[in-house]
């Protein structure tokens, strides 16, 4: 090879490397500013010491919200995907715009609301909360379902045909793996709802990380409501980050923008 065509190929390959590099670089260099503010808030300030003092609540109350946005989420979940899938389908195109369009305004009511109204159906603690809470997650899962599967390219299920799959074969080799990246973004924003929204559950009755939140507020004790806030915004990130790399390696590498 000679020596013009190997600088030319260094050339088309560095802006490349470059983007990787920079990819890779911003993400570490936040979370070190992040590592830095703090270690110098520990170093100065008595706040860590009190908000520890809450530890072995923060464990017990932090179980029971994991346990409620993981059978909140799931269920959305295994309810949003498939009614996405079927709104998506010919034979609903008539009605499925007008039925999203009841998820949206469903969407507009405050969780606190839902939540009081599935007290009063269903009374306090746990399955009033999950009930709230997978009415206020849904939304996002069935809208991204239902338009990840409408935006896969019309040539590839013409050549799905062509080939003669037939429409579940289509559905499940062509269309489902075309539209995951999309589905993905939809159970992120979901699982990052649930995440903040099940601290409003301790006022129906259900626990959870709200419990030191609100009576800290209620109380005027700032590191009881930090001992409550805190792990859920720890929470919601280590959430967001599980699905995102679930996205990243699931979602075949042809199809994911990512990789």
């Amino acid at each position: 090879m000679s020596e013009a065509t190997t600088a030319s190929v260094q050339v088309q390959k560095s802006p490349a490397s470059a983007r990787w590099v920079t990819s890779i670089r911003t993400p570490v260099l936040v979370w070190l500013v992040i590592a830095l503010a703090v270690a110098i808030w520990i170093s100065l300030s008595d706040m860590p010491a009190e908000i520890l003092t809450y530890r072995e609540d923060i464990i017990y109350l932090g179980g029971q919200h994991v346990e409620l946005v993981a059978w909140s989420g799931g269920l959305a979940i295994l309810t949003g995907v498939p009614i996405g899938a079927l709104l998506s389908r010919p034979a609903f195109q008539r009605v499925s715009e007008a039925l999203l369009q009841g998820f949206n305004v469903g969407a507009t009511i405050p969780t606190l609301a839902i939540l009081a109204l599935s007290m009063t159906l269903l009374g306090i603690g746990t399955v009033p909360a999950v009930f709230g809470l997978w009415a206020a997650t849904l939304l996002p899962i069935v809208r991204n379902t239902y338009a990840g599967l409408r935006a896969v390219p019309q040539h590839l299920i013409e050549a799905a045909c062509g080939m003669g799959m037939t429409p579940a074969q289509m559905f499940w080799r062509v269309e489902l793996p075309n539209a995951l990246f999309v589905i993905f973004g939809g159970v992120r924003t979901a699982l990052a709802i649930c995440v903040g929204s099940a601290p409003l559950v301790f006022l129906i009755g259900a626990g959870g990380l709200g419990e030191l939140i609100f009576t800290g507020i209620a109380l005027d004790e700032l590191p009881m409501m930090l001992a409550g806030a805190i792990p859920t915004a720890l929470l919601a990130v280590v959430t967001d980050f599980t699905v995102g790399r679930l996205q990243y390696y699931l979602v075949p590498r042809g199809i994911n923008p990512l990789r």
